[in-house]
């Protein structure tokens, strides 16, 4: 058969051998490259070296980029697979956190005596309601009032100017006083050491609730009655409360 037609015939079958050279040695080039093809067809491709390696391997061997992302993406999934099984590293590991140290005593009790003034009686009941020893409790409020952080002569002279600030009389922190356990000479020299005047507390509280108090002589007489047992309820003596009530005729109306 002529070469026109034979090359006409391989080219309409779609053959993608290469074209044979014209001449006597034509067909033996055909067959050689037609054995080449085949046999690059069932050579398997070359497997990569760090295939079967996990990522510890990978790193000895000092190898950090395989030239593309689908190897490196490959070497860091079979590396995490095996080192889960081999424990965390110490980057990794859960770090312990530090145990809060139990306060003392002493320093509970600062932290109460920082806040504002305790009576040695208040102190001593907050600190037991905390669960802590009693006995350590009682010598650390000990500590402290010889130190000078606790005092309960500091604290009634506070409690007094406290009260007084919100229309309280000096009836009632007598009373108030006593249950924080201090004795009798304490309290009054606690009162007597007030710099106000009880009488002008008694009219301040009594303005604030009772306006109409500011004419005493024009007051409903059962609001007259209500702003006594207020006044009485506060813990002003008669004394205060009279004066409280006259008003500019005690001498020291606004």
């Amino acid at each position: 058969m002529p070469t026109a037609v034979r090359k006409s015939k391989r080219m309409a079958s779609g053959a993608s051998f290469p074209q044979a050279m014209p001449g006597a040695g034509s067909d033996a080039a055909g067959a050689e490259s037609r054995a080449a093809i085949a046999s690059a067809e069932d050579t398997p491709p070359q497997a990569s070296p760090w295939t079967h390696c996990n990522a510890g391997e990978v790193e000895r061997a000092g190898v950090h980029d395989l030239g593309s992302d689908a190897g490196a993406g490959h070497v860091s999934a079979q590396g995490a697979g095996a080192d889960r099984g081999e424990g965390l590293s110490s980057a990794a590991a859960p770090r312990h956190r530090r145990a809060r140290q139990e306060q003392t005593p002493v320093q509970r009790a600062l932290g109460l005596l920082t806040r504002r003034e305790h009576s040695r009686k208040e102190l001593t009941r907050k600190l037991t309601a905390r669960g802590l020893d009693p006995v350590g409790v009682e010598q650390a409020v000990d500590k402290l009032a010889d130190a000078g952080w606790q005092d309960d002569a500091r604290f009634a002279e506070s409690l007094v100017r406290a009260r007084a600030g919100t229309g309280y009389g000096p009836l009632h922190l007598r009373a108030e006083l006593s249950t924080h356990g201090l004795d009798r000479e304490q309290v009054t020299r606690a009162l007597e050491n007030f710099e106000g005047d009880w009488r002008l507390v008694a009219r301040d509280l009594l303005l604030r609730r009772f306006p109409d108090a500011l004419s005493p002589a024009d007051m409903d007489p059962s609001r007259r009655r209500k702003a006594v047992e207020l006044l009485m309820r506060r813990g002003f003596d008669g004394d205060c409360i009279r004066a409280a009530l006259a008003g500019e005729e005690a001498g020291f109306d606004d």
